[in-house]
């Protein structure tokens, strides 16, 4: 039996092309409406909690179906990035995160 190996295995900081702290634009795609707007900004708030949600970007796509909504957080590490994106993908509402 093999060991787990992790999905992101750790990046030495001097391979990493993101410096730390530094803002992170995160982009997430879902419905129109604003349980989804609110449920992506608790989760955000929740990893970083100097999230300011008056920064959030929201574009309505053509037909208004789809909400597209950029978050930019001050990224302290990958991990903490890890664990955004990991908690955003889990929300049933969210259909992309880039």
């Amino acid at each position: 039996m093999t060991p787990h190996q992790p999905v992101n295995p750790a990046i030495p900081s001097e391979e990493s092309l993101i410096q730390y702290p530094s803002a992170f634009p995160i982009k997430v795609m879902g419905p129109h409406h604003e349980e989804f707007v609110a449920s992506v900004v608790g989760v955000v708030v929740q990893h970083a909690p100097d999230f300011d949600a008056a920064t959030l970007e929201r574009r309505p796509s053509s037909s208004g179906t789809y909400l597209g909504l950029t978050v930019t957080v001050t990224a302290t590490s990958r991990e903490q990035l890890d664990n955004i994106y990991r908690a955003l993908t889990s929300l049933p509402h969210v259909k992309y995160v880039l």
